[in-house]
């Protein structure tokens, strides 16, 4: 069995690739950092460090590496049994015409072997995104013969990766909890047998709980305590007055996702306080600044800033906390990130409402736009 596994970023390495290979796939990274495919090709191996109230290390041996252009790439996955991603939503349009080759490859060899191609990124149905990127790049009939020979499972994935340095650079340092939930009615011949990932039949619910949950309680932290000048995830938790409203989001969130997907109340709510005891972990140092990046793609209509907000007020629920989440949202500046740099000009040039409404999606006639000015400017008091 082999993967091949772009992006070998911390979360390709630390996450889903860690996962595979404990698996027993022959793993095969695939990315364009050519230091760094130097260095796994080199070693051929590389250590996760649990750090967590439990500890430990585990060695990832074996792998090796290919440039995700190259025609190497197209070649391993002429040959793979599963491909994954954890490159980023916005990267997977350069991802996809190598996999488009790859398979137009296998069809050319006659390999009818099942492929599946699971993209493991934070966003709605990330496979079926980029299903449709790779099929633009095919041919009619590479097209039917995918159809019948290659899947495109939607996935929900959970693991906080933050970038802490090791002694050795391709060590990686990762919580100990860790979801990987696939859709399985999308699979391509049989649902492997892989431990850690957990094949489900309502996905969407899976992906808006840790979306809804997981991302907006962690945006919600990086952005309210940036504001106040706290660097880390668990140094904003630890401040009582961003906790109170991250916590509130959190809870707010649950109230719309129980309603919508009808979970269990006791059970959800259970879920977000296990997720505020892993915001806290004292062995991971996670940084404001990573967490709130590309503050344009969380203010999106179907992200978790956004969406979230409008679940609970659709439902009649309360969404103040979740509006003061935005408005901390609209203040991130990080002179390194270019979607800050955006959003900042936008407010500075075309005013704070007209920057809501084109990153939002919200209609400009709608009260929720003077809802978050005003949020925008009660953050600042925190």
């Amino acid at each position: 069995m082999k993967a091949i596994q772009f992006g070998a970023g911390n979360i390709g390495r630390g996450f889903i690739g860690a996962v595979l290979a404990r698996a027993g796939y022959e793993l095969v990274f695939a990315d364009v950092v050519e230091d760094l495919l130097k260095q796994i090709n080199e070693r051929g191996e590389y250590t996760v460090h649990v750090s967590d109230h439990n500890s430990y290390d585990f060695t990832v041996k074996g792998v090796r590496a290919v440039n995700s252009g190259s025609a190497e790439a197209v070649d391993e996955i002429a040959t793979a049994d599963i491909v994954t991603t954890a490159v980023g939503l916005r990267i997977l349009k350069f991802v996809a015409p190598t996999v488009a080759n790859g398979i137009a490859a296998r069809k050319a060899a006659c390999n009818e072997a099942p492929l599946n191609v699971i993209a493991c990124e934070n966003g709605l149905k990330a496979s079926s995104q980029f299903k449709e990127l790779v099929y633009a790049q095919l041919s009619a009939d590479v097209a039917a013969w995918a159809d019948a020979h290659v899947g495109f499972p939607d996935a929900a994935v959970d693991r906080i990766v933050p970038p802490v340095r090791c002694e050795i650079p391709l060590d990686v340092a990762v919580e100990e909890y860790f979801e990987w939930d696939v859709e399985r009615s999308s699979f391509a011949g049989e649902v492997p047998s892989i431990e850690g990932m957990t094949p489900v039949d309502n996905l969407l619910a899976y992906v808006e709980r840790k979306l809804f949950t997981l991302n907006t309680g962690h945006a919600t932290a990086a952005y309210l305590g940036k504001l106040k000048g706290i660097s880390t995830i668990g140094d904003c938790v630890a401040d009582p007055a961003v906790f109170a409203v991250v916590k509130a989001a959190m809870q707010q969130s649950g109230e719309g996702l129980v309603r919508k997907f009808g979970f269990d109340h006791d059970a959800h709510f259970a879920y977000i306080e296990k997720i505020l005891k892993r915001f806290s972990n004292p062995y991971l140092r996670d940084e404001c600044d990573r967490v709130g990046r590309e503050p344009l793609r969380k203010l999106a209509p179907n992200d978790r800033l956004v969406l979230p907000m409008l679940t609970a007020k659709g439902f009649g629920l309360p969404y103040d906390k979740l509006l003061l989440a935005i408005g901390g949202a609209l203040h991130f500046d990080n002179p390194q990130d270019p979607q800050s740099v955006e959003m900042l000009a936008s407010i500075r040039e075309a005013g704070l409402e007209a920057t809501v409404v084109k990153y939002t999606g919200i209609d400009a006639s709608d009260p929720l736009v003077g809802e978050i000015a005003a949020a925008y400017k009660a953050v600042e008091q925190l």
